[in-house]
């Protein structure tokens, strides 16, 4: 039985130690926000947090998220409150088909929590590893960089 947390929620899946995380997501736990792309980590499409930082679910074993925060695209915000990133996304009308989205807004989102004023480029190199058929890709850059604007302030280290 592994145990997790995954969108604030204490979560426990009696799937074997090595179902993948994707799997257990999507087809245990109902959670259809994170999108089946390639199943070799090559696209972006599957991503997740896991602590923060932006992973692949469809290689990740669930072994590996043991007592971790895991946070889907569900987890990012609500259609009463919205994350930044996917209020930023429908105003700057940066999805077509949206089946890259789910794994933009997490890198994205994970970006922005650990640089909330990234330039051009760094958003651009966050972004790099996800696949958009689409050619969104300038959209989805302004709308990150909009975005950032709208984070809550990192809270300052005291102390030091």
């Amino acid at each position: 039985m592994v145990q997790f947390t995954l969108n604030g929620n204490p979560c426990h899946s009696g799937a074997g130690d090595n179902a993948l995380l994707l799997d257990v997501l999507r087809g245990d736990l109902g959670l259809t926000g994170t999108r089946f792309g390639c199943g070799a980590n090559q696209c972006g499409a599957c991503h997740v947090l896991v602590d923060g930082a932006s992973v692949p679910a469809c290689d990740t074993p669930l072994w590996a998220v043991a007592g971790k925060q895991v946070v889907t695209v569900e987890g990012l915000g609500s259609a009463a409150a919205p994350h930044p990133v996917q209020a930023a996304l429908i105003v700057y009308q940066a999805g077509q088909c949206g089946y890259c989205l789910s794994g933009i807004q997490i890198s994205a989102a994970a970006l922005l929590a650990r640089n909330p004023n990234p330039t051009d480029a760094e958003v651009r190199s966050a972004l790099d590893r996800h696949l958009c058929r689409c050619g969104s890709h300038n959209r989805i850059v302004k709308a990150v960089l909009a975005a950032a604007q709208h984070m809550p302030p990192k809270p300052t280290e005291s102390g030091a």
